[in-house]
């Protein structure tokens, strides 16, 4: 058993996790852990200019990954600063392990200049939170900070270590945290039930989300789908778990719009969702979105969610891909012939709906092809055609999402991750933790205007560290989410009202200057037959870029 002073056992610690890369912003309570890292070579420190931006690209780096990223935070203030990025992963389940120095113990009720209680502050917005009392503690805290970040449902975790402790010397033992086996299986009874359930159906509905793909369940949902002929829809999801080219792919639950989401699910005689909560809407609702007479189906690692606002006809708490791969199995042993060409036809018309769909979109694509400035479809269409084939995308594209969804599909999962906690910020940090944690593809975000400026210091770190990503600013110069939902709220009474302060215009901001500004080659772009040029050059550069593509509103400001 070596004897180790805190600091020097924290990074043991973090070595023997498989620890490669560490997120943060430092402070001066962390400066015995800062100094230690040039004793280690294998960690590479990510410098984020701000916090948030810390806690964003741990979060990509996470999510590609799929395992526990580690990031260190400042003292309450720079806790403080994480929170707004930090409440996305903890509703994304995203696993971090989050480390922030702690004043001395000695002389505590002096108040110290930035003194807080780091415990309590970040107790609502992790998994647990813990404070080391001594040099001992702290490997055996770290491990079970990633074990627990890890176990489902997965989430963030925080261990706050005051400076003494990381100075003390203390024999600890360096071993790897515990895996835990979660492949838990559901009752063979209650697959029986689900699969006939499944097989009599006449309109089933799947709703999937990141359960599935933590789990690695994607290949049998798809499986699943094309045996039930189901129509799939995503919810509020980070990582699309279903591919967004196959035929029965229906899109992405309206979250908003309570009537639209009733709407979406109003056909199904049977709905079942798989590794997702059901819903996190926008707004609460006064009834359960299911049609009377739908039969639900929840499948989930996570007790709590299962029936927890309406109630469900079977439950199941196992793994998404092991239940899916054993309802698999029992629809095909129970499935006759008449079902199975039930489900053929099923799937051929949900085809044909999501094609109807797709064509919309093009026919209002197609009204403003040549508009100035440049239509939102217009941009989504030059920009599928130009990308590489291999790219993987984050999505945080906001009011341009419909576009994106009909024009930058993929065939396969784990290509399209998402900003789904609902905090504005994660399109600019997090694809540069997912280029971190997948080298060897190109990675691409679409971001809003507004939300690119939460978080737009993260242009520097990926200059600083040349992390190669290329950011297409949807540039509308203004906040056109926030007018929609205004829209949506004054209703008949929208007439003669204004929007106050939702334009960014005077001045206008130019996102190629702003890159410019952080040591990022930006280019600003207001005719569409620009664009393919520019994002076939910027994903062939080797160099984080910045495509900042004007784009017309279609809401006007001022008077309505």
């Amino acid at each position: 058993m070596p004897k180790l002073t805190g600091r020097y056992a924290m990074m043991e610690q973090l070595v023997a996790e498989g620890v490669t890369h560490i997120f943060g912003n430092p402070g001066t309570t962390e400066q015995g852990f800062m100094d230690a890292l040039q004793d280690y070579s294998q960690l590479e420190y990510i410098l984020a200019l701000h916090e948030a931006t810390a806690i964003g690209i741990a979060d990509g780096y996470a999510r590609a990954s799929g395992r526990p990223a580690f990031v260190q935070l400042h003292i309450t203030p720079g806790l403080g600063n994480a929170m707004g990025m930090l409440y996305n992963s903890y509703r994304s389940h995203t696993p971090l392990v989050i480390y922030a120095g702690q004043h001395p113990q000695r002389g505590a009720s002096q108040e110290s200049i930035l003194a807080g209680d780091l415990v309590r502050l970040a107790e609502p917005l992790t998994k647990w939170a813990v404070e080391a009392q001594d040099a001992n503690e702290i490997p055996v805290l770290l491990r079970r900070a990633f074990k627990t970040a890890a176990e489902a449902p997965r989430g963030p975790v925080f261990v706050s270590v005051p400076t003494n402790v990381m100075d003390e010397e203390a024999d600890v033992d360096i071993v790897t945290s515990a895996t835990v086996d979660q492949r838990i299986h559901a009752d063979p009874a209650a697959i029986t039930q689900a699969a006939e359930i499944l097989v009599n159906a006449e309109s089933p509905i799947i709703v999937c989300g990141d359960g599935v793909a933590d789990s690695g369940g994607q290949d049998e949902l798809v499986q699943l789908a094309e045996l039930t002929g189901a129509a799939v829809h995503a919810s509020f999801t980070s990582e699309l778990a279903f591919p967004s080219e196959h035929p029965q792919y229906a899109g992405l639950l309206n979250v908003v719009a309570p009537a639209a989401l009733k709407g979406q699910l109003s056909t199904a005689d049977v709905i079942l969702a798989a590794g997702t909560p059901v819903f996190p809407l926008l707004f609460p609702i006064d009834e359960s979105p299911f049609p009377d007479r739908a039969k639900v189906i929840h499948i989930d690692l996570n007790a709590w969610e299962i029936g927890k606002n309406w109630p469900v006809e079977l439950g199941l708490l196992a793994d998404p891909r092991s239940v899916l791969t054993d309802l698999n199995a029992e629809i095909r042993r129970i499935q006759t012939d008449d079902q199975k060409n039930a489900a053929t036809e099923r799937a051929a018309r949900v085809s044909a709906t999501a094609g109807q769909l797709m064509q919309a979109l093009e026919m209002a694509a197609k009204s403003r092809w040549d508009n100035s400035p440049i239509g939102t479809g217009r941009m989504m269409s030059e920009l599928g055609e130009a990308m590489d084939p291999d790219t993987v995308l984050f999505d945080e594209s906001i009011t341009a999402g419909g576009y994106l969804m009909r024009y930058l599909r993929f065939p396969d999962t784990s290509r399209h991750y998402r900003a789904s906690g609902g905090g504005l910020g994660p399109g600019m940090p997090n694809p540069i933790g997912i280029k971190l944690a997948r080298p060897d593809k190109p990675v691409l975000s679409v971001v809003g205007d507004g939300s690119a400026m939460y978080t737009i210091q993260a242009l520097w770190t990926a200059a600083h560290h040349k992390v190669p990503v290329t950011w297409v600013i949807a540039n509308n110069a203004s906040y056109r989410i926030l007018k929609l939902n205004m829209l949506d709220y004054l209703g008949e009474g929208a007439a003669g009202r204004k929007f106050v302060e939702m334009d960014m215009t005077e001045p206008q901001l130019n996102f190629g200057e702003i890159a410019a500004a952080f040591g990022v080659k930006g280019s600003r772009i207001e005719h569409p037959d620009e664009i393919g040029d520019a994002v076939r050059e910027a994903q062939a550069s080797g160099e984080p870029r910045v495509l900042d593509i004007v784009i017309e509103g279609n809401v006007k400001s001022g008077w309505l």
